[in-house]
């Protein structure tokens, strides 16, 4: 197994389950000292557990990373737990309710809001203060294929999604000159625990027909992507989304 994240540490937002998860396994495999945040502490003791008995690093950090004081308090903690270093964030947590325009609920919109858009820009924030000066670190922000195309019932997650791109973009060009690399990765829709609720077999065989690949993409896939912008193989790549979806986003199948 590849060792080119050996020493850092890093965090992952919402990592308790589903893409989040197998990106602290990918991460610690190649010799990251993870930080896994949840907001369920039974998630993230599961989860460390599993790293180190695959014989990796982790550290559990459980807070609510949808407030400015939440996130903050997690990278200190990831800084601290790491032995005095912040090298990579991630981006990762989310919570997701689809709504007709109509049926648009002002609650619902701003728990999206605060999770998956406030708490990217507060996570870049915090970062960015526990990050060495000259070292610099990597961060990768976890935005979706409807950023790019979208489907009906979505305009919030849409637009949140679309927003994290936006965000990348803009962190990355102001943050260049720190030695921090911003990037995103574009996932299409991955099967996952926390997509359960909205998947049956007729929306799957659908996918995979019109997917050039031929299949549905796994949490995998979607944590070597991550694991790729966050080492140094892409140290000449920032401001980017990466699409990872089978080629399904630009395909008339």
């Amino acid at each position: 197994m590849q060792q080119d994240l050996a020493g850092r540490v890093a965090l992952i937002t919402g990592a308790g389950n589903g893409i989040g998860r197998e990106t602290a396994h990918q991460m610690a495999a190649r010799g990251a000292i993870v930080g896994v945040n949840d907001l369920k502490e039974e998630f993230v003791e599961a989860a460390v557990a599993s790293i180190r008995a695959a014989g990796g690093q982790a550290f559990g950090v459980v807070q609510n990373v949808s407030t400015r004081d939440g996130i903050h308090a997690a990278v200190q903690s990831a800084h601290e737990q790491g032995g005095g270093r912040f090298d990579i964030l991630v981006n990762n947590a989310a919570w997701v309710r689809y709504q007709a325009v109509p049926e648009i609920a002002e609650d619902t919109m701003d728990r999206m809001l605060a999770v998956g858009f406030k708490g990217v820009i507060w996570g870049i924030q915090a970062a960015v203060a526990a990050m060495d000066a000259e070292r610099g670190g990597v961060i990768v922000n976890v935005a979706s294929t409807a950023a790019l195309r979208s489907a009906p019932n979505s305009v919030v997650y849409s637009g949140i999604k679309s927003g994290i791109v936006g965000i990348t973009r803009a962190a990355a060009a102001e943050l260049g000159a720190q030695n921090i690399r911003v990037n995103a990765v574009c996932p299409s829709a991955i099967p996952t625990e926390g997509t359960q609720r909205n998947r049956n077999a007729e929306r799957d065989a659908r996918r995979v027909a019109t997917t050039p690949l031929g299949r549905l993409g796994t949490v995998e896939d979607i944590a070597r992507g991550i694991c790729f912008l966050a080492g140094d193989e892409s140290g000449f790549v920032t401001g980017q989304a990466l699409v990872l979806d089978g080629g399904v986003t630009f395909s008339n199948l």
